[in-house]
C-alpha cells in the first residue's frame, strides 16, 4: 500500500486517483470515482496527495469536513522549476507543460481573477484547464526529472515541498478567517471620521479637513487630488513634486498639518471604511484571498481586501471569540538572522545564534555599543545602502563580519551582470527584462503617488538599471530565503495544531496569528517556537543560528503591539 496519490477532479463531482511510487510513476491502475471528497475521505492512509493545482481541489475538500496532510502542487512546481531553469515568465499551468513536454504549441496562461468579496473560488478560472490524470502524471514525473538536475536536488525538492505546504495552510486560512468585530471597526470609524453624510460623501471629520486646507490655500483645494494641491503649493510659492509625507512635513505652511491628517484619514476611509466592512466582513470573520508564493522572493500576497496593509488603529476590530485567544508572534530581527544561515559568516552566526537583541550584539562587536547605527550598517547591507554613512557603516561591518557582507555583494554583482540569483533553497529571481511599472500593472498593482511597498515584490519588478537589479538581487537572497524558512514554520505549526481546535488565521512576512482557545494558548505557543527551531534545521541545516519569535496572547490585534 502506497502513501502517496494522484488525484484530477472531474467536472461531474468526481475524481481519477491513481496510487504512486517513491518515483511518482503509476503502480496500479487509474480508477474514476464519482465523488472527490469521499475519495479523499476513504483513504485516511494517504498523506500526500498530488494535483493540478491546490485553489482548484483544496478548498471543495475543505467544505465538505476534509483536510489533508500534504499534497504535491503541479502548477506551483511548475513556477519554481521554471524560475531555477532562467524561464521564468513563461506559462506555467500544467497544460502549458504537457504542451512543452509534448513539444506542441505552448497556451497561455488562464488570467488571474479579480478577488470578490466573500467568495471562496479558486484563483484561476477552471475553464480548459482539467486535464486528465494520465496528462498530469506524465507532467509530474517530467517535473521529477527536472528537480534532479537543480543546482542542489535536494534543497529544491525542499522548495517545492514548502510551497506546496504553503498552499495548503493559505487554503485553510482563507476557510476560517479572521476573527473581526464589525461593531468595534464602526466605532473606530466613528471616532476617526465622524457622521457619514447621506448619498456616500466624505465624513464629516475629512469635509472638515479639507475646509481647513482650503481656508490655508485662500482658495478652494481638493487634497484628495494630489496635482491640485501641487498647484495651490506653487501659487503660495512652495515648489513641490508630490505630496508625500516626506516632502510636505517639513514645508512651513498652515495648509500642512491638515492636509497629513487628511490623508492618513483618507486611506483608512477608502481602504478600510464602512464599505470594505460591507464587503469584506461575514459572519464576525474577514476572509481575504492569501495567495502563497504570490510575489518573486516568495512573500505572500492577498487577492483584494487589503490584508497584509491594515493600519494599526483598525485592528482595534481584531477581536477573538469569547473563551478563545489570538497568539500573534513576531519573528525577530529575522533578516539579519538569515543572513547569518546563508552566508555561514562565523562572527555574525555566533551573534544570531542569540535569542537577545541581534542589532545590539553587533553594535558591541564593531560599533562601539552604537545599537542605531549596528541596525543602519545591518539593513544597508541588505537593502543595498552604500553611499553617505551607509557606506562608512558597511565598511565597519565588512571588517567583523566578511563573509555575510560579501555573500549579499556577490548577489548584487550577479544581478547587476544578468546572472540568475537564488535564494538558499533555489527560488530564483530573473534578471528583469521589463520595467517595475509594466510588471506591477500586470500582476494588477495600482501605479500612482501613493504607491503600495508591495510594488517591488511581484514577479519582474526591478529597473532595466543595472545598479538597481543589483539591490534588488541584494536583498532577494536574503528576503527570498526567509521567505523560505517561513514556509517550512508554517508547515510545521499547521502540523502542530492539526489535533488542536487552534487555526492559523493570518501572515504577513515575519507574524503569524493563531486563533483558539484560552486553553490552548501556551501549547499554541511553544508550538510556534518549536516549529521555528524545526525550519531553521530544515531550511539552512545545523548552525548556531536562532530564530526567536516575540509572542503575545491577546483578545485584540492591537494589543499586541
Amino acid at each position: 500500500m502506497t502513501d502517496r496519490w494522484a488525484l484530477a477532479p472531474a467536472e461531474d463531482g468526481g475524481a481519477e486517483l491513481a496510487p504512486l511510487g517513491p518515483d511518482g510513476l503509476p503502480v496500479g491502475p487509474v480508477r474514476r470515482e464519482p465523488d472527490l471528497a469521499e475519495a479523499v475521505r476513504s483513504r485516511p492512509e494517504v498523506t500526500r496527495w498530488v494535483w493540478r493545482s491546490t485553489p482548484e481541489v483544496y478548498p471543495r475538500l475543505l467544505a465538505t469536513g476534509v483536510r489533508v496532510e500534504r499534497c504535491y502542487d503541479i502548477e506551483d512546481a511548475e513556477t519554481l522549476l521554471l524560475g531555477h531553469e532562467g524561464r521564468s515568465g513563461e506559462p506555467r499551468s500544467a497544460a502549458a507543460a504537457l504542451a512543452r513536454l509534448r513539444g506542441g504549441p505552448v497556451p497561455p496562461d488562464p488570467p488571474l481573477r479579480s478577488a470578490e468579496p466573500g467568495a471562496q473560488s479558486p484563483l484561476f478560472e477552471p475553464q480548459g484547464a482539467r486535464l486528465p490524470l494520465a496528462d498530469l502524471l506524465a507532467v509530474y514525473a517530467e517535473q521529477q526529472r527536472r528537480h534532479d538536475r537543480a543546482a542542489h536536488p535536494d534543497r529544491m525538492r525542499l522548495l517545492t515541498a514548502a510551497e506546496s505546504a504553503g498552499m495548503l495552510v493559505a487554503a485553510e486560512m482563507n476557510r476560517a478567517g479572521l476573527p473581526w468585530s464589525a461593531d468595534v471597526h464602526r466605532e473606530v470609524l466613528r471616532e476617526l471620521l465622524g457622521e457619514r453624510y447621506a448619498g456616500g460623501g466624505e465624513p464629516r471629520r475629512l469635509a472638515e479637513l479639507a475646509d481647513e486646507v482650503s481656508a490655508a490655500f485662500g482658495r478652494r483645494v481638493r487634497p484628495d487630488l494630489p496635482a491640485d494641491v501641487v498647484k495651490a503649493f506653487a501659487q503660495a510659492g512652495i515648489k513641490v513634486k508630490s505630496t508625500r509625507r516626506w516632502e510636505i512635513e517639513s514645508i512651513d505652511h498652515p495648509a500642512v498639518k491638515p492636509l497629513l491628517e487628511y490623508k492618513k484619514l483618507y486611506r483608512i476611509w477608502v481602504a478600510h471604511g464602512w464599505s470594505w466592512l460591507q464587503d469584506w466582513v461575514r459572519q464576525g470573520r474577514f476572509r481575504p484571498e492569501f495567495l502563497a508564493g504570490g510575489t518573486v522572493t516568495g512573500r505572500w500576497v492577498t487577492n483584494g481586501g487589503g490584508a497584509l496593509q491594515i493600519p494599526k488603529v483598525i485592528r482595534r476590530a481584531v477581536v477573538s471569540d469569547p473563551g478563545w485567544r489570538l497568539v500573534v508572534a513576531d519573528a525577530d530581527q529575522m533578516e539579519p538572522r538569515v543572513l547569518a544561515a546563508i552566508s555561514r559568516d562565523p562572527g555574525l552566526m555566533e551573534v544570531a545564534g542569540r535569542e537577545t537583541d541581534l542589532y545590539q550584539s553587533v553594535s558591541d562587536r564593531a560599533f562601539s555599543g552604537d545599537r542605531d547605527q549596528a541596525k543602519i550598517a545591518v539593513l544597508g547591507a541588505v537593502y543595498g545602502q552604500t553611499s553617505g554613512d551607509g557606506l562608512k557603516n558597511l565598511a565597519a561591518l565588512r571588517r567583523r563580519f566578511p563573509a555575510a557582507v560579501a555573500y549579499v555583494d556577490e548577489a548584487a554583482r550577479a544581478g547587476e551582470e544578468g546572472r540568475l540569483v537564488r535564494t538558499w533553497l533555489g527560488r530564483t529571481c530573473p534578471p528583469a527584462a521589463r520595467t517595475g511599472e509594466d510588471a506591477a500593472e500586470e500582476a494588477g498593482i495600482p501605479s500612482g503617488e501613493e504607491e503600495s511597498e508591495d510594488r517591488q515584490w511581484v514577479p519582474g519588478y526591478a529597473s532595466t538599471n543595472a545598479r538597481a537589479r543589483g539591490r534588488f538581487a541584494r536583498n532577494f537572497v536574503v528576503q527570498g530565503s526567509a521567505a523560505d524558512w517561513a514556509l517550512l514554520m508554517l508547515a510545521a505549526l499547521r502540523r502542530s495544531c492539526a489535533d488542536l481546535a487552534a487555526e492559523l488565521v493570518f501572515f504577513q512576512h515575519d507574524e503569524v496569528m493563531v486563533h483558539c482557545p484560552k486553553e490552548e494558548a501556551e501549547t499554541v505557543v511553544a508550538a510556534i517556537r518549536e516549529a521555528a527551531d524545526l525550519a531553521g534545521r530544515l531550511t539552512f541545516g545545523r548552525t548556531p543560528v536562532r530564530f526567536p519569535f516575540t509572542t503575545a496572547v491577546v483578545e485584540c490585534y492591537a494589543d499586541a503591539k
